[in-house]
């Protein structure tokens, strides 16, 4: 076994697994994590939600205007707006988006649950139905880039799903006039969505979950990516409303061995960087030399790249990182306990790991399936858990906009065959009444034969 230590690696911390075998929250403790304090933000979030329910219009414009700095002439975006924005829309844009929509409506199709009818007994039926919820509420963060790609991923797995009513919420722009960006709000209109709000941050999810008298009735599912605050509102409206999971800054995991091309590594790490300061790129690897090849390019790219200084910093953090492991059954460990949010497998055996990956938003398949593939036209979704919650969480997806339910149809007869097994059920939990609604059922010298 290899004990080589890295001494030219300098961008990327190294936390050097090999020669042990942690598991469990051991594991998951020793790799590298932004700290994260959601009880600060949602201590943060609560007064603000508390001022949209309370103040309504008047707290969305003031808060608009500390957070955002800029008051909108109107929180709901006109219609002349949408239009404008998608008519100065360039054709390649349009033609981009255009196969995004077309790409994902594919790729949401193919999750839609099938509904099925089973016959418990003769003459005894259970039917599983799958119902759209009535409306939703959508968000799509502005900061420091514009995500037209999330309107597309929010939206089209809700009309995909069967939503009747869509309302899209993004944050008012200073330089804008105080509307959302412009191709944020184009993309609306290419979904032929015209219920959009100039509301971003916390209030927006306040203004779904609660909704706002004379501007934006409630919702009953809100969905869509954020910051630390978007993600403790959704925490705080959680159970007034549906949420997805809360996807939070996002995060990039590669498991990557000696054969795998450290210029495609380093390059999808920075890809991921360049979304913010305190993003996460993480490689797992069991050869210290592509560590050190990876970090090389990571430091080439990232010098070079127009957000440079946003990158080295995400690089640098806390929350990036190299992990040394002894071969690629720990590193599938390390990737199963660190949950990435994005997992891209680099290995010889690319298709063979991925198959034992559990905990991963989504997982990219060999060295032709960079992470900003599934970001816009692969057919996937991109809102996708963060923080480790890809132990219990699923991206985005028609299912958060769909409900099961159950219809039951028995005859008379099967009611009636079940009774005495279902009477001694009930007068077991001292609950007679329940057996009694059955008895009720049964005619006369039946009912007391029974």
């Amino acid at each position: 076994m290899s004990t080589t230590r890295l001494r030219i690696v300098t961008m990327l911390q190294i936390i050097d697994l090999r020669g042990s075998r942690p598991d469990g929250q051991d594991l998951a403790a020793r790799l590298p994590r932004a700290e994260v304090d959601i009880d600060k933000a949602l201590e943060a979030v609560h007064p603000l939600i508390d001022e949209v329910r309370k103040r309504g219009q008047a707290a969305l414009l003031e808060l608009a205007e500390r957070f955002d700095g800029v008051r909108p002439e109107q929180l709901r975006v006109p219609e002349a707006a949408l239009d404008s924005a998608l008519a100065n829309l360039s054709p390649a844009l349009r033609q981009a988006l255009e196969i995004s929509i077309a790409h994902n409506r594919a790729g949401h199709r193919a999750q839609l649950p099938t509904e099925c009818e089973t016959e418990i007994v003769p003459g005894g039926i259970v039917r599983q139905r799958w119902v759209p919820v009535s409306r939703v509420g959508l968000y799509v963060p502005g900061g420091l880039a514009v995500y037209p790609s999330s309107v597309i991923m929010n939206a089209v797995a809700a009309q995909v799903a069967g939503v009747g009513q869509i309302a899209i919420a993004s944050p008012p722009q200073a330089d804008r006039g105080g509307l959302p960006h412009p191709t944020i709000l184009a993309a609306c209109r290419l979904l032929g969505i015209d219920e959009v709000y100039a509301v971003g941050g916390a209030q927006a999810i306040a203004m779904f979950a609660y909704g706002v008298d004379g501007l934006c009735d409630g919702v009953d599912v809100v969905t869509g990516p954020g910051n630390i605050f978007v993600a403790a509102a959704k925490r705080a409206v959680r159970g007034v409303v549906g949420i997805d999971a809360e996807a939070g800054t996002t995060e990039i995991a590669i498991i990557a061995d000696a054969s795998a091309d450290p210029d495609y590594v380093a390059a999808d790490l920075v890809s991921q960087a360049e979304h913010d300061p305190a993003a996460a790129s993480v490689l797992i690897t069991d050869s210290p030399e592509q560590a050190a090849a990876v970090d090389n390019r990571c430091q080439v790219r990232a010098a070079a790249t127009k957000h440079a200084q946003r990158v080295q910093t995400a690089l640098g953090g806390p929350q990036s990182g190299i992990v040394l492991v002894d071969d690629i059954d720990a590193a599938i460990s390390v990737a199963n306990a660190y949950a990435a949010e994005h997992l891209e497998i680099h290995t010889a055996q690319a298709s063979d790991d991925a198959a034992r990956i559990r905990n991963a938003g989504a997982v990219f398949v060999g060295p032709y399936n960079p992470v900003p593939l599934g970001d816009y036209m692969a057919g996937s979704n991109h809102v996708l858990p963060t923080g480790g919650t890809a132990r219990f969480s699923a991206g985005l997806n028609v299912h958060a906009f769909l409900k099961s339910v159950q219809e039951i149809e028995y005859s008379r007869a099967a009611m009636a065959a079940l009774y005495e097994p279902l009477r001694a059920l009930a007068c077991d939990e001292d609950l007679p009444a329940h057996a009694e609604a059955l008895a009720a059922r049964l005619e006369g010298a039946d009912a007391e034969s029974l």
